[in-house]
């Protein structure tokens, strides 16, 4: 059964305040950290509000997976219209501007959970399905430059997508633990070198 959606606006908050808090606490505490208690004290939601939009914790958790990627994807706009390879190179800058941040190299949101949930044989296929939607649209760039003949015809944009999101995510990771942004500009610029391999 899938989480329940608000039908109203004043729902629609009040889910969005379960779900930001609960984001925000799994995001330091992760998933085993987080009690339903902590939720509803940081959202300022009732118990009964709570399991009215989330049955269970599964839920919930899926719900903050979404969250993750909105706001993960929201920081690159870029991705969204792959055309050209200049577009894969602001793609590139665009994540490395999140992470100039203050307090940046940031931790991946969504690879702080494939750590902990990894072996969760209900909570790991959410987390691989939001790497997949991330995934797409990396692909299908790449398979915009090669129907635009900027691509080899017998490169496989699917298994490119997928090597360079591998780069990222070991680039974040490290970027991260070490508190230097080298580490995800070279996986980056790994990640692009091998991509222009392909090239035309």
């Amino acid at each position: 059964m899938e989480a329940q959606a608000a039908s109203t606006p004043r729902g629609k908050r009040t889910r969005d305040a379960i779900v930001d808090a609960a984001a925000g606490l799994m995001y330091v505490d992760g998933v085993a950290g987080t009690s339903v208690d902590k939720v509803l004290a940081a959202s300022g939601a009732g118990k009964s509000q709570m399991y009215h939009y989330f049955k269970n914790k599964e839920q919930l958790v899926g719900a903050v997976i979404d969250r993750y990627l909105e706001q993960i994807l929201g920081n690159q706009p870029a991705i969204f219209a792959l055309a050209s390879w200049a577009d894969l190179e602001t793609w590139t800058e665009q994540l490395l501007d999140v992470h100039r941040r203050a307090g940046g190299p940031i931790a991946c949101p969504l690879g702080n959970l494939a750590g902990e949930v990894g072996d969760n044989p209900k909570l790991a296929p959410l987390v691989d399905q939001a790497y997949r939607t991330w995934e797409s649209h990396l692909e299908r760039g790449l398979k915009t430059l090669q129907d635009n003949g900027e691509l080899a015809a017998d490169a496989d944009p699917a298994r490119l997508a997928q090597a360079a999101m591998t780069s990222v995510q070991g680039g974040l990771l490290l970027a991260h633990i070490r508190h230097d942004l080298t580490a995800l500009q070279d996986a980056l610029g790994i990640a692009l070198t091998y991509l222009r391999g392909f090239k035309r």
